[in-house]
């Protein structure tokens, strides 16, 4: 399908990637802007808008889509528990895929930690660890937020189960919690690991990511998915059929 997207955040990082993937892919990235940009004035012409900007941006971003009936495709993270629950309403005036990640990899990944955490009990120590570039602004990840949501959602636990890093004396682990690591360095693009630890056994799931490719060709599979449904609030795991 050819169609005509907005790309938000053209200067960031993963901006450029989508505007390379998507000349590889040969669509059409017909308006590129950033950060003080008009892009109200830009959006009568596209057809989906997907946003690779920053969280500051997000609310006036879903206010301009919701005016112009445009289709939105959200990657930004760094939304606080609040603020996400406030935007999702707002973004389910219109179709919004809204995906911490946007790799075909990374969604099996979470496919694959839900049913383990469905499988294994309380008595399986559950932990996420992920690694990324030192220029990565928030922690933890969007797509370990992903990871914890689910482990939260099938052992019914709230977020104060979580354990942002230990130090100290902090007694023994309970059985309840859910540990997060954020490790920055280097150029990583982006690696994730969900460990699920007894005694006398370790399973790992592990994705790693060595080009930012990956995330851009899914963000531009969701768009051209995405123009096609109905409003309201999907994630990757609709666009690639995995639910």
């Amino acid at each position: 399908m050819a169609i005509s997207i907005l790309l938000n955040g053209a200067r960031g990082r993963m901006g450029e990637a989508v505007a390379l993937a998507a000349t590889d892919l040969g669509l059409s990235i017909s308006v590129a802007v950033d950060a003080g940009d008009d892009i109200a004035a830009a959006l009568p012409g596209c057809d989906v808008i997907i946003d690779f900007s920053s969280h500051q941006a997000t609310s006036a971003l879903l206010e301009s889509a919701i005016a112009h009936r445009k289709p939105i495709v959200i990657g930004t993270t760094g939304h606080d528990a609040e603020e996400k629950k406030r935007l999702l309403a707002l973004a389910a005036q219109i179709p919004c895929v809204w995906a911490g990640n946007f790799s075909v990899g990374v969604n099996l990944l979470f496919a694959l930690t839900r049913r383990a955490a469905h499988i294994l009990g309380s008595d399986y120590d559950a932990e996420v660890v992920e690694m990324h570039h030192r220029f990565k602004k928030d922690a933890p990840s969007g797509t370990a937020a992903r990871l914890l949501e689910i482990i939260l959602e099938e052992r019914k636990l709230t977020t104060s189960a979580l354990r942002h890093g230990r130090e100290g004396i902090t007694g023994e682990r309970t059985s309840t919690e859910v540990g997060i690591h954020a490790l920055r360095g280097g150029d990583v693009v982006g690696d994730h690991t969900v460990m699920f630890a007894a005694l006398g056994e370790r399973l790992e799931l592990t994705h790693k990511a060595s080009d930012r490719g990956i995330f851009a060709r899914g963000a531009l599979r969701a768009a051209q998915w995405v123009v096609s449904q109905k409003p309201g609030i999907y994630d990757m795991q609709d666009v690639l059929g995995l639910k």
